[in-house]
């Protein structure tokens, strides 16, 4: 018996560790979109300039971290192409998602991307032949109508902008699905570093052609106040400590342990939501958010249970 516990115990310890790395995690990366919704309802800044300057920011701190602990031959990972391409995926779902924030409540736009674990079960069965039962199924179909429930007064308030919280978990669950190819072959902080570079890339460009084209949420302003600099600074520091505090808890913990642990945005959100901005999601809303959370725990239950079966049963 005192073997076997001194074996479980660390893991188990591990386990915890992860856990609260993740906890953190999830809710300290809400501030990065309440900074950036600040930033374009206060500053007038635009939310292309806040998510290049995002991506920016967290390529400019990687790339020395990896040479200091890796070496200048790490910059360069396996599966380059692969890696810009999350970049590309990660840095417009990061645009849409800031456009969302500008018009809408931060906590209503994470409510609506949470369909995005729920989009991942049903993208896994088209594009990764994955099976998917009828269980799981009708949970992605009930977390639809959560999502819907909470898009519905917001759409009548915001318009079409309503919807991009969608659009950014269909580009997130892309990302994450092309996650589980290129990291058989390179290290995460490494694919971090590349999608950084990407995102930066392809942003820059879509800044200067919206800039162009006249589009005022592309077109990069000078900020008015002298914080807005260190605000725009904490936005991309935010986004490389937190990015890396999740694949560190990744490390520690399976991800059917800290998967429902992306619910805690939805607290930092709502708090931070109603004490700078008065922003609190009505009880339709609450209702629509406890069915997405509820359909996407009993989904990660689910996923759990079928990997502890045996193969043979993994039909439903």
């Amino acid at each position: 018996m005192s073997a076997v516990k001194s074996q479980t115990m660390p893991m188990a310890g591990e386990q915890v560790r992860g856990m609260v790395i993740m906890a953190v995690a999830m809710l300290i990366l809400p501030i990065m979109d309440i900074i950036g919704r600040w930033l374009s309802l206060i500053d007038h800044l635009s939310p292309g300039q806040i998510a290049v300057t995002r991506f920016a920011v967290q390529f400019v701190v990687l790339v020395p971290w990896i040479v200091a602990t890796r070496g200048v031959s790490a910059l360069r990972p396996k599966q380059i192409w692969a890696n810009i391409l999350r970049g590309m995926l990660l840095g417009f779902a990061s645009l849409l998602f800031f456009i969302s924030v500008k018009y809408m409540p931060v906590a209503d736009a994470i409510a609506v991307f949470f369909v995005e674990p729920l989009l991942l079960v049903a993208l896994s069965a088209v594009i990764l032949k994955e099976r998917v039962g009828w269980r799981r199924r009708i949970a992605v179909i009930v977390g639809f109508a959560g999502a819907l429930i909470v898009i519905q007064p917001s759409y009548e308030l915001f318009g079409p902008v309503s919807l991009l919280p969608l659009g950014t978990a269909l580009l997130f669950a892309f990302y994450l699905i092309l996650n589980k190819t290129v990291a058989l072959e390179d290290e995460p902080i490494v694919m971090q570093m590349v999608a950084g570079a990407g995102a930066t890339l392809t942003l820059g460009l879509a800044v200067i052609a919206g800039t162009i084209a006249g589009i005022a949420d592309m077109t990069p302003l000078m900020p008015q106040f002298a914080i807005s600099w260190f605000l725009l600074l904490i936005v991309g520091l935010l986004s490389a400590g937190g990015h890396l505090m999740v694949i560190q808890a990744f490390r520690f913990a399976p991800a059917s342990v800290l998967a429902p642990f992306q619910y805690f945005e939805i607290v930092t959100a709502t708090i931070f939501g109603l004490i700078i901005f008065g922003d609190f999601p009505e009880l339709s809303k609450w209702f629509g958010i406890a069915i997405i959370i509820g359909s996407g725990l009993y989904t990660f239950w689910r996923e759990r249970q079928l990997h502890e079966e045996a193969p043979e049963t993994n039909r439903i």
